[in-house]
Order: C-alpha cells, then structure tokens, then sequence
C-alpha cells in the first residue's frame, strides 16, 4: 500500500528543483565536479534558476564532464565559503541511500518514524536520495537528526553534515563509465517541524549503556580499516612502487568523490602525508654501506 502523501509522483526539471525548494535571495553553494577539478560558485538561488545559469550548468555537465551538485542549506551574506559556520538557515533533511537502495526506500515509506519525504531523487541504478523541507530547524538539531535517519535506516553516514552537497535533477551523473540521468519525483509541499520527525536524535539505549571492557582482538581478527586508513596504505603502497603521485591524488579524489566536500584537496593532503612518511623512513634507516660500517667500528 502507498503511504499518504506518496500518491501520483511529479517529475520536476532542475529549475523548478530549485525555486521550489530555496527562497530566491538564499545563497547557494554550487559545486562541480569532475575527475581533474573541483570548482565552486556561491550565488542566489534566483541566479542559479536563471535561463543562462542553467545553460553553463549543462554546458559543463555534457561537454566537460562535471558532476553538478548542490548546498542544501542556504548560507549566510557574504560567506564565501561553504563550511558549518557559513549556514545561515537549515532549508532540508536527507538521507542518502547508497546500500540495497530500492529495499531501505520501502522501509523508510513504510515507517512511521519519519514523515512522507518532499522528493525522491533517483541518483544512479537503485541509489537515491530523499529530502524532506523543514524550517525553525537549527544546524546541530539539523546533523544529530540526518546522523539518527543514517543510522535507524541504513544511510550513508558521510552524508550527515548541514554543508553537504546534493545533485540536482535533470543533469547527468558523470561518476561512473555509463552516465544516468539524475532524475526527482516530488511528493509533497509540504514543510516540516522537528516534531514531525518522532524518530528522535538520542542515541539508542545499547548504545549509552555502560559496557564492559572489550578483550584485546586476537591477531585473527584484526580491527577493521576505515576508509580513509584504506586511502592511507594505497597512496602508500602507489608511491612505493613507482606511481606519478599526481594520478595516485586523481584515483583517490575520484573514489571519494561523493563522501567528500573537497575530494581533490583531501586526496592531496593523504598523498603528500604518505609522501613525508617515506622520507621519514628513508632518513631514519641507514643505507646497507652505513649499517655495515656502523656494525664492523670498534666499540
């Protein structure tokens, strides 16, 4: 059964994503995308939905390849900059589904911990995006609800920040070797409070109760890597074998292209980290003629 509110879905195009969701003098952050660059622009909301915006949009969409995405949350007067101290009003919840995308959408339609969402975004082949518009809605009550939707319901806990970044309808995205067509099906106009969201943001009772002090793992069952410890060993493992780092930096901005504000700046910091720790190591151990020379000196 269709829950209320999710009745006869509407296609919308990228220009009515925009003035329906955003007031016209709100401040954006709009961030494009591709495998070489990362480029931002702040403007108006009634700047992006103009006819000659949306051009240079697709323009760079189509010919040069940049994935197009955009700030959620409007920012404040001259911020030039897209970071939590920049958000000037919370204009959206969201929860991106990445994992058993179709599945965890039925699961979140058929709950009552949650209102219906405005919008459905159909992202990639069974990915989606939901947003929900809300107001009187503050940045820390923003991210302690986007972290309990992510974790009640499966979400992409990167994905959990008032500063993120979204794609808009009606443009390609450009991630993977086939493209697909970013598409929206809005559901409702509706506006909603904090209170329309009885999941609440404590953490679970398992998680606030006292534990005891776990064993040291046995060597059989290692801790696991985060992913950014996974990005740490393959620059490693890259710049020991030979790799022009510049394509290392461009492999990982481009794995972490959807999990990061600024893939290209953190894939450079994590090569240029890996390459200070070689040098390290090359400069505290002693060559084989210096260790053999140390070994064979008289005390």
């Amino acid at each position: 059964m269709t829950p209320p509110g999710q009745e006869n879905p509407k296609a919308v195009s990228s220009t009515e994503y925009i003035q329906e969701n955003f007031r016209p003098s709100d401040r954006l952050a709009i961030l494009l995308r591709n495998r070489a660059h990362t480029v931002q622009r702040i403007v108006s909301a009634a700047r992006i939905a103009e006819p000659s915006f949306e051009e240079w949009l697709h323009d760079k969409n189509d010919k040069e390849l940049y994935d197009i995405y955009v700030g959620m949350n409007a920012l404040k007067p001259g911020a030039r900059t897209r970071t939590k101290e920049d958000i000037h009003t919370v204009r959206h919840l969201y929860l991106d589904l990445d994992e058993d995308g179709p599945a965890a959408l039925r699961r979140i339609r058929e709950s009552n911990l949650v209102p219906p969402a405005n919008y459905t975004i159909n992202t990639s082949p069974s990915k989606y995006q939901l947003v929900w518009r809300v107001e009187n809605v503050s940045p820390v009550q923003a991210e302690a609800m986007l972290r309990a939707m992510a974790r009640t319901f499966g979400g992409d806990p990167a994905a959990t920040d008032s500063t993120r970044v979204l794609r808009i309808p009606g443009f390609k995205n450009r991630k993977y070797e086939t493209e697909f067509l970013v598409q929206a099906e809005k559901h409702s106009d509706r506006v909603h409070q904090l209170l329309d969201f009885p999941l609440g943001t404590e953490p679970s009772q398992s998680e606030v109760r006292p534990r005891r002090p776990r064993p040291t793992p046995r060597l059989s069952e290692p801790r696991p890597l985060t992913q950014s410890e996974h990005d740490w060993a393959y620059a490693k493992r890259a710049l020991a074998r030979g790799d022009d780092p510049e394509e290392i930096v461009r492999r990982i901005a481009d794995y972490r292209a959807d999990d990061k504000h600024d893939p290209l700046y953190y894939a450079r910091l994590t090569v240029s980290k890996a390459q200070a720790e070689a040098r390290a190591s090359r400069e505290r151990t002693p060559s084989a003629w210096t260790a053999g020379r140390d070994l064979n000196r008289d005390p």
